[in-house]
C-alpha cells in the first residue's frame, strides 16, 4: 500500500520536515537488520485524534530493544508524548504510526555496541491493512512453507527489523498463491501466527491462540481480544494448535495493529465460511473500543488534544 506523506517525521528529539527525514547509506541497521519498531493507529474519535494502546505498544518496543540489547536514549513517557505530538503537528484525524529504533551512522561490523542509537515517528495516512473486503468478508489463508525461526536463533518475543524477512518470505509466497495471508507454524509443526498478525480459533464457542513459545508475538491487540472475550463471557486460552485445527474450527480469525480484526473465511483452500457470530462480536467490540466508546476501556485511548 502506498504511503501517503505527511508533514513532519519526529527524529531524536526534533521535528523534521517529511522530505529531509533522512539516513545515511551506512547507516548500521540497514545493513545488519538490528533494530525495532512498533505499528500503532490513531483513531478519529468524538474527542479528536486517540492513538489506540499507545502506552502499551511503547512498553513493547522497550521489551523488544531489551531483548536485542539496544538501550533506548529516551524513557517510555518521553516517546509517548513525542508520539502524540507529532500526531498533532500531523494535523491528522486518523493514522497510522511508525516508531523505529535504529543503529546510526558511524560504526561497521558485527558488533553493534559501539553505535548510535537513534529513534524516529513516523505517521500518515493508511486504510486497512488486508482491505475492506476482508474486514467485511473474510481473508484467504494458507500454510506457509516458511518456518518461523526458532526462539534461540533469533527471539519471535522481540519486534525486530530484521526478523520481518521471514515474514516478508511467507507474505510473498502466499500472495503469489493467490492467497491473502500466510500462517507460519514453529519449528515443532504448531501454529505460530501470519506473517504481521496473532491468529486465533474458535472452537465450540471458545476462542483459542497460540501461546508465545509457539513463537507468537505478544499481541497489544490480542491482548484486547482476551478482555473482549472476559467481557462478553466467551472462554478464551492459548494453545498449542496444528493445521489441522484450523480446517476444522467453527471460526476463525486474526489480529493486529495494522490488520484490525479480520475473519478467516479459508485455510488451504479448506473453506471456513462467512464470518461467524464470535468473530462478529470481537470485531463489533474492537471498533466501539478504538473509538473510545467501551467505558471499562476508555484508558486504552490517549487523546492527541488532552
Amino acid at each position: 500500500m502506498p504511503i501517503t506523506p505527511s508533514k513532519f517525521i519526529w527524529m531524536d528529539g526534533q521535528l523534521v520536515p517529511w522530505d529531509d527525514a533522512r539516513v545515511h547509506i551506512l547507516t548500521h541497521t540497514l545493513h545488519y537488520g538490528n533494530g525495532v519498531f512498533e505499528g500503532i493507529r490513531t483513531y478519529e474519535t468524538d474527542r479528536g485524534p486517540a492513538v489506540f494502546r499507545l502506552t502499551p505498544h511503547i512498553e513493547r518496543l522497550f521489551d523488544s530493544a531489551k531483548i536485542l540489547g539496544i538501550e533506548i536514549p529516551f524513557t517510555v513517557e518521553e516517546l509517548v508524548d513525542a508520539t502524540k505530538e507529532t500526531v498533532r503537528v500531523n494535523e491528522l484525524p486518523a493514522c497510522y504510526v511508525r516508531p523505529l529504533v535504529y543503529l546510526g551512522y558511524g560504526e561497521m561490523g558485527l558488533n553493534p555496541l559501539p553505535c548510535e542509537v537513534n529513534v524516529s515517528i513516523a505517521v500518515w495516512p493508511w486504510g486497512a491493512y488486508l482491505g475492506d473486503e476482508g474486514i467485511r468478508n473474510g481473508v484467504n489463508m494458507k500454510i506457509s512453507s516458511w518456518v518461523r525461526h526458532d526462539p534461540n536463533s533469533m527471539p519471535p518475543a522481540a519486534k525486530g527489523v530484521g526478523h520481518y524477512i521471514n515474514s516478508q518470505l511467507a507474505k510473498v509466497e502466499a500472495v503469489k498463491g493467490g492467497y491473502d495471508e500466510a500462517i507460519i507454524l514453529s519449528p515443532g509443526g504448531h501454529v505460530s501466527e501470519c506473517t504481521g498478525e496473532n491468529i486465533f480459533v474458535v472452537v465450540d464457542g471458545a476462542i483459542l491462540t497460540p501461546p508465545v513459545s509457539a513463537g507468537a508475538l505478544k499481541g497489544v491487540t490480542q491482548n484486547c481480544i482476551r478482555q473482549f472475550a472476559g467481557d462478553l463471557g466467551i472462554a478464551y486460552e492459548t494453545a498449542n494448535l496444528l493445521r489441522s485445527d484450523l480446517y476444522t474450527c467453527d471460526e476463525a480469525f486474526l489480529s493486529g495493529t495494522a490488520a484490525e480484526v479480520v475473519p478467516i473465511r479459508s485455510v488451504d483452500d479448506r473453506d471456513l465460511g462467512d464470518p461467524g457470530p464470535v468473530t462478529r462480536q470481537i470485531q463489533e467490540r474492537y471498533h466501539a473500543a478504538v473509538r473510545g466508546q467501551l467505558d471499562q476501556h476508555k484508558d486504552w485511548n490517549e487523546y492527541v488534544h488532552d
